[in-house]
């Protein structure tokens, strides 16, 4: 596991999941298959055109897009709403070596943005649109929102280990050489001395994002996955 930019791992893990999600729901495949049956493009509109309307102007897609996710969406999920044991299963079968458990409650948390313990088609793709598409300024945002465990606008020490752990547990036999007990411990060590500026024992949104702006490997990290709609 290469730890450069390491303030933008669990972010990078994110999207490369939700990539794979994409692809297994086959919405990759759909948004470019001009052969996308009409009829029930125009049937989802009539369900829901407010909201469509409304999510094609807040997030980075287009209409014709919203309607095939929201297609995929259905299928895999009829009722309309994800829990968190489905979520945590969802991601499961992609770390089959390892326990993503933990990583995964985090990831529910950042994506749930109404804190109602569920998953809305509406609560996937406003994030899904700023992971692929989303500005640098958003994508920081959210990052820090997905390292702020209790909501109260600083990282601790306590989070980012909180999250570390999460990682190493779920990336695991995947690390090689294999990692140490110690070794999330040493991660969040380097990421205080890079982020925490001013020594008082925790990171702001604006240290976050200054710092991570002056970066050139997350700066580069952040592009991997901006084409992949």
């Amino acid at each position: 596991m290469n730890f450069e930019g390491l303030e933008m791992i669990a972010v990078l893990v994110v999207v490369a999941v939700m990539v794979k999600v994409l692809e297994q729901f086959g919405f990759l495949e759909g948004i470019t298959d001009d052969s996308v049956d009409d009829e029930l493009e125009q049937s989802m509109v009539r369900h829901r055109p407010e909201a469509l309307e409304h999510l094609e102007a807040e997030t980075k897609f287009t209409k014709k897009e919203l309607q095939i996710l929201y297609r995929g969406f259905k299928n895999e999920c009829p009722s309309g709403v994800v829990n968190e044991d489905t979520f945590k299963s969802i991601y499961a079968q992609f770390f089959p070596q390892g326990d993503a458990s933990r990583y995964a409650h985090f990831l529910f948390n950042a994506f749930d943005s109404d804190h109602n313990d569920s998953l809305s088609f509406e609560d996937f793709v406003m994030g899904l649109s700023i992971l692929l598409r989303g500005s640098v300024q958003e994508k920081l945002n959210w990052a820090f929102n997905l390292y702020d465990i209790n909501k109260d606008g600083y990282i601790t020490k306590e989070e980012m280990l909180d999250i570390m752990k999460a990682i190493y547990d779920m990336m695991g036999r995947c690390t090689y050489p294999m990692l140490k007990d110690e070794a999330p411990r040493h991660h969040v060590e380097l990421f205080f001395q890079k982020m925490d500026k001013n020594k008082d024992g925790v990171v702001t949104i604006d240290e976050f994002i200054e710092c991570c702006q002056k970066d050139e490997n997350i700066m580069r990290s952040m592009q991997l996955f901006e084409n992949v709609l």
